[in-house]
């Protein structure tokens, strides 16, 4: 099981799942994913942690009744000071959904929206310091956002979170920028003008590793789930997009040999 070195700035550090049925959500990833779970209690709102082996990859949480938006996962970035990013943030055209907030001594937290309306959350490190795992099945392998705007999103993760940003391709067919380069890379930005539904919003992707796509699929099924797109062989992998039975979205990927 891969632990992951220190975070760099900017990098995603974490990731959570806000949802309808908490409880359905901790049996669909433990079947599928192998995750276990554990409530962090009422003083942290029931927030609930997943773990893979016993190393944390990822969070909870159940939505109140009066919430009416989808159910969704947000990737979280690493900063060293979120208060900071959020204002950075407001002035290079961000939204502030959840103002930077103090979880106890765990860390401190924010969520905005990009300038091209994809929700992103910021995490400064307390003694939560976030992903135990990643990088194997079960776990978080690689993360992506999706956006029309993808020259000025570029921008934004440079000039708000810290990007050292490379591009791996400028075609008018595959425009996509990764931060950091080739083995190193942690997270990359797509241009999905081409390919986006109308009326669909930018979003940021998780991709969870699987030791089988077209199993995993079948078993996403089983569980209540929805295949969005069919197992294809890709450079990087099998990969598929699904969504849990509450409708949160995600994708799986069979790494290469």
């Amino acid at each position: 099981m891969a632990r992951p070195a220190s975070t760099p700035l900017g990098a995603p550090c974490w990731a959570d799942l806000f949802t309808t049925d908490a409880d359905r959500a901790q049996e669909f990833y433990g079947q599928l994913l192998g995750w276990t779970a554990e409530s962090t209690g009422d003083d942290y709102g029931g927030y609930i942690n997943f773990s893979k082996d016993g190393l944390m990859v990822a969070g909870a949480m159940q939505k109140g009744p009066e919430i009416s938006d989808p159910d969704v996962w947000t990737v979280y970035l690493a900063t060293d000071d979120a208060r900071a990013t959020v204002d950075l943030a407001a002035e290079h055209g961000a939204q502030v959904i959840v103002p930077a907030m103090d979880v106890m001594e765990l860390g401190t937290m924010a969520v905005l929206f990009d300038p091209a309306q994809a929700a992103v959350g910021a995490w400064q490190a307390g003694l939560h310091e976030g992903f135990g795992a990643i990088g194997r099945p079960g776990t978080a392998n690689w993360f992506e956002l999706h956006t029309r705007e993808f020259d000025t999103a570029v921008s934004f993760y440079e000039q708000v979170f810290g990007w050292d940003a490379h591009v791996m391709s400028d075609s008018p067919e595959f425009r996509y920028t990764t931060l950091g380069e080739g083995d190193t890379a942690r997270a990359g930005i797509m241009d999905a003008s081409n390919f986006l539904p109308e009326g669909v919003p930018a979003s940021w992707q998780i991709y969870f590793g699987v030791e089988d796509a077209d199993a995993a699929l079948a078993k996403v099924i089983e569980l209540g789930g929805s295949v969005m797109q069919g197992a294809e062989d890709t450079p990087y992998g099998r990969m598929a997009s699904v969504a849990d039975p509450s409708g949160a979205f995600f994708k799986v990927v069979q790494p290469l040999d």
